[in-house]
């Protein structure tokens, strides 16, 4: 089973990753995601 979820995050992380293409697209979806957590707590 641990072995398992250890597949099933490399490939999420990896579709994630190709999703964004650059490293100025992944700090663009971490600031968005930072932005929405805000929301949330206010």
């Amino acid at each position: 089973m641990k072995k398992f979820l250890t597949v099933l995050f490399c490939l999420s992380l990896v579709l994630a990753l190709s999703a964004c293409n650059t490293i100025e697209g992944i700090g663009k979806d971490v600031k968005k995601a930072g932005e929405k957590v805000e929301e949330a707590a206010n």
